[in-house]
């Protein structure tokens, strides 16, 4: 059995590059996913760098959105 916290430390252990974790957050944002691909990245993706690109992720996300908002708004498209 094991020790108490002992999955965590295994799971924070693993190895998986920088581009195959903004891929697997990637994929989550646009919401299609094989479960095979699932279960690889289940396996090998660090829980901690998820997250960090999970926020990275969404914050570039509302970013690109208050962009699109005002470029539209300043180009007068959105008023009469």
């Amino acid at each position: 059995m094991n020790e108490p916290g002992q999955d965590l430390k295994d799971a924070v252990n693993r190895k998986a590059s920088l581009a195959q974790t903004i891929s697997a957050v990637a994929w989550s944002f646009f919401g299609v996913r094989r479960g095979r691909d699932h279960e690889k990245d289940m396996a090998r993706l660090n829980p901690v760098h998820v997250v960090i690109a999970g926020l990275l992720g969404a914050a570039l996300f509302v970013l690109m959105l208050v962009l699109l908002v005002r470029w539209v708004i300043g180009s007068g498209v959105a008023g009469s």
